[in-house]
């Protein structure tokens, strides 16, 4: 089955915790701390894949979660850095941040997308010994893994985009040109899903035509297949307008060649000035005189007139030679610049303020820094609780407690750790 969106969630690795560990050696006494960093976590990083032509496969796995980088090792032996999880994706999906928005790569080159960054290895207790503190029992835990919600947005990489209504012809004229084998046959919506194919003109000339499908009046808004296939248009170069020049639907093709390009305009106002050629099929069931007046009619709106009968292939190769001549002059498929990533400001990434309530008696201290913190210290030994109470005098959490009321012996709780309070 076809499918050209999905919804993702990738999770980079952790980074390793570094390691708590003390020199062992005969004959060497007091080795002091050789704990060695974690090592780094596993990113996730997108390639484009030729071989892959649809997001089919993100309907049935929706997480992708790389691994965590290895704990530090005693003798100052660094963690093992976990693999990069490598997600490969059809060329032309576009990635947006679920969360935001914006878009964050488009994915039609060759080099490749980092989504979410594993998180860096923490230090081991070899990188917290001084002239004071010589037996550090704490190291710094690894830093997280970034994590988001991805959406994933194929639009295909064509050259030529064939519109127009169901069952004129396009994917007759699709496979006579190309090596493509799309199913024809006489009725409605018989092509479901977008077909490519590659269209050689001559040694060192081709270019790659996409058959749309589904669009019918009201497409823009929903109306049966072409609010699905709608974005595959967006990077066409040139389309070609195949139109049922005979009227054997009943229906005018001078009204569906309006209808359909006010469908594309309707979706991106910009289609509305895309170079457009028209493509007349159906001559054989068509009198010359019908022929004679849509061209005639054609030409006035300024478009090129290409009679054809696909299926036995006349005229194609004229329309084909045109086309390859438009696109030697057109810019090439366009490609979608990701938007900036709006980084914190550094002031804020610096802040280490504090909220205190008091609730039911307790002095409740809250901050996001407090956190990251508390992961690193060992609570269990003497030195590493001498540390924190450091790092809470120097950051202003002891004044900001004061200042809100508590005194010698008040109950503070910081997340899960409670104390008594001690000015």
């Amino acid at each position: 089955m076809f499918s050209d969106t999905a919804v993702i969630k990738v999770k980079a690795g952790d980074g390793g915790n570094g390691a708590v560990t003390f020199h062992r050696e005969k004959y060497v006494a007091s080795g002091g701390p050789d704990g060695g960093d974690g090592g780094r976590g596993g990113s996730v990083v997108f390639v484009a894949d030729d071989g892959i032509n649809t997001l089919s496969d993100f309907r049935y796995k929706r997480k992708y979660v790389a691994e965590n980088g290895q704990k530090g090792g005693p003798n100052r032996c660094a963690g093992k850095s976990a693999p990069d999880l490598i997600v490969r994706v059809p060329r032309g999906t576009l990635l947006y941040d679920q969360e935001t928005g914006r878009l964050m790569a488009d994915m039609s080159g060759d080099e490749p997308f980092t989504a979410a960054q594993g998180g860096r290895g923490g230090w081991g207790n070899s990188h917290f010994a001084t002239a004071t503190r010589q037996t550090p029992r704490f190291a710094k835990p690894g830093v997280p893994g970034e994590a988001l919600e991805i959406r994933l947005e194929l639009k295909l990489l064509a050259d030529v985009g064939l519109v127009g209504f169901p069952n004129v012809g396009k994917s007759s004229l699709l496979s006579v040109v190309s090596e493509a084998k799309p199913q024809v046959a006489d009725y409605h919506f018989t092509t479901l899903s977008p077909v490519l194919g590659v269209v050689r003109v001559e040694e060192g000339t081709s270019f790659v035509m996409a058959d749309i499908p589904g669009i019918i009046e009201g497409a823009s808004e929903g109306v049966g297949l072409g609010h699905e296939f709608l974005r595959h248009i967006d990077r066409c170069r040139l389309l070609v307008h195949v139109v049922d020049v005979a009227g054997s639907e009943g229906r005018d093709p001078l009204e569906d060649l309006d209808t359909i390009n006010r469908e594309l305009a309707a979706f991106n106002p910009e289609l509305a000035s895309r170079p457009m050629l028209v493509a007349g099929n159906k001559c054989d069931l068509a009198e010359d005189r019908q022929i004679e007046a849509f061209a005639a009619a054609v030409r006035e709106k300024g478009y090129e007139f290409f009679p054809l009968m696909a299926a036995i292939a006349h005229g194609t190769d004229v329309l084909v030679r045109r086309c390859a001549a438009l696109l030697s002059e057109l810019p090439p498929i366009r490609r979608y610049e990701p938007e900036p990533v709006q980084r914190p400001d550094p002031a804020v990434l610096r802040d280490r303020s504090v909220t205190v309530t008091r609730r039911d008696g307790v002095f409740v201290v809250e901050g996001e820094w407090l956190l990251r913190v508390m992961r690193g210290v060992n609570f269990d030994d003497e030195e590493g609780l001498q540390y924190f109470e450091r790092v809470l005098r120097s950051a202003g959490v002891i004044d900001a407690l004061v200042k809100a009321g508590a005194s010698e012996g008040d109950t503070v709780s910081l997340y899960d750790l409670e104390f008594d309070f001690v000015e």
